[in-house]
């Protein structure tokens, strides 16, 4: 039976999470440290592929700084190594590989990421080309030897590439095989990653077991749904935000999600306890102003990515710009035909008569997206979810395909 302690740990590691495999080992690891006094290594690898970054991708990073509080030795693994190879999770299609200069310029961005989020005089930093260039073309033909053809076909995206007659390079195989090999060379005890990594994490498991090692633990965490509640959030969607937005779009945008999704948020993107959250919902369960804890959200991820002031500043501002924020019920309308220029939009969201009214509202500074004031009649928006306003009283929220 495990201490109260363990059980609070393991509480933590399972909050919000998608898989804990497997679990009985976690707690046979954390029970063991207990008694040791000896902090397990937790490790969190992203490859530097892009420079921008929305707080989607902060949710593996929170669960990290969850652990990190309960004493664990966390590990922010910059895969500058594998970025040159470039993951084939979900591909349909070979990625192409980034050069070393756009690597290098990427990760300075999220090493800057991380340092909001981590604590950074308890975060060991590390780049995988440490021991990945060290190993040589003798050593990787070694540890290809330790993997068959037949277990990485089993792999959903390369089962599915084969059999509809895509190509697929060797060197993609070897992907999942240096990232296995990170948790050998780091001795990881738990391996974090999204749910789409779930392949490459059990690899870090085989490998360990072949090269002697106790096996790592892996937790998988869900992928965040973005402003529209739907799909997952992604800059191709528009329903994301920035981790390097301004303070006052940032937090305009939390206050444009449902009142369903902002459970969901306060659960993988806030600092705040289980217990807090339990009796926040309580409290609006019971008869509260669901805007208050929005409110709530709001400031925390805004003071995370900026500061106190900032979040509060853009408090005051969402409410001087709308008289009160966004209303808690507001009209959903789904819209095609994206790019749509903005007075059309009005019109077929019944928010104007006329492309003609709409327009004269636009030069009149009455029409706001996303609590910016639209003073461009030639305005086009992209497909994504918008919250639009018209006047003082007169909402929609906008999904736009």
């Amino acid at each position: 039976m495990p201490s109260d302690s363990v059980g609070e740990a393991l509480a933590v590691t399972l909050r919000g999470a998608e898989e804990l495999i497997p679990q009985e080992d976690w707690v046979r690891k954390l029970t063991r440290s207990e008694a040791s006094g000896v902090p397990l290594r937790i490790k969190l690898g992203l490859d530097p592929t892009a420079p921008d970054i929305h707080i989607g991708h902060t949710v593996v990073l929170n669960k990290l700084r969850q652990l990190q509080d309960l004493g664990h030795t966390v590990i922010f693994l910059i895969g500058d190594f594998t970025s040159m190879i470039g993951d084939p999770s979900g591909r349909n299609t070979t990625r192409p590989p980034l050069t070393a200069e756009q690597i290098k310029l990427n990760a300075e961005t999220y090493r800057a990421q991380a340092d909001k989020i981590l604590d950074p005089t308890r975060t060991e930093l590390r780049y995988n080309s440490e021991w990945s260039d060290p190993l040589g073309a003798r050593g990787l033909i070694q540890l290809a030897a330790k993997y068959t053809v037949a277990r990485m076909m089993e792999r959903n995206d390369f089962h599915d590439r084969f059999k509809a007659g895509s190509s697929i390079s060797v060197h993609e195989f070897l992907y999942p095989l240096m990232q296995g090999y990170d948790s050998v060379a780091l001795k990881s005890d738990l391996e974090l990653g999204g749910t789409d990594q779930k392949f490459n994490l059990l690899m870090g498991r085989h490998l360990q077991a072949e090269y002697g090692q106790e096996p790592q633990c892996i937790l998988t965490m869900p992928l965040l749904e973005g402003l529209d509640g739907v799909d997952k959030m992604s800059k191709s969607k528009n329903n994301y935000i920035g981790v390097t937005e301004e303070p006052n779009t940032m937090f305009a945008k939390v206050m444009s999600i449902s009142d369903d999704l902002m459970w969901r948020w306060f659960t993988l993107l806030s600092f705040r306890s289980a217990e807090e959250i339990a009796r926040l919902k309580a409290q609006i369960d019971g008869g509260g102003n669901p805007r208050d804890a929005k409110v709530l959200l709001a400031k925390e991820i805004t003071a995370r990515f900026h500061d106190v002031a900032a979040a509060d500043a853009a408090q005051q501002d969402f409410v001087n710009r709308s008289k009160g924020g966004v209303p808690d019920e507001i009209p959903e309308v789904t819209l095609s035909g994206a790019p749509l220029g903005i007075a059309q939009l009005l019109k077929q969201a019944g928010l104007a008569p006329s492309t003609s009214e709409a327009s004269r509202l636009i030069e009149g500074g009455g029409v706001r997206v996303d609590s910016s004031t639209v003073s461009d009649k030639g305005l086009k928006l992209e497909a994504g979810t918008y919250v639009v306003q018209v006047g003082k009283r007169k909402f929609a929220r906008v999904m736009l395909g």
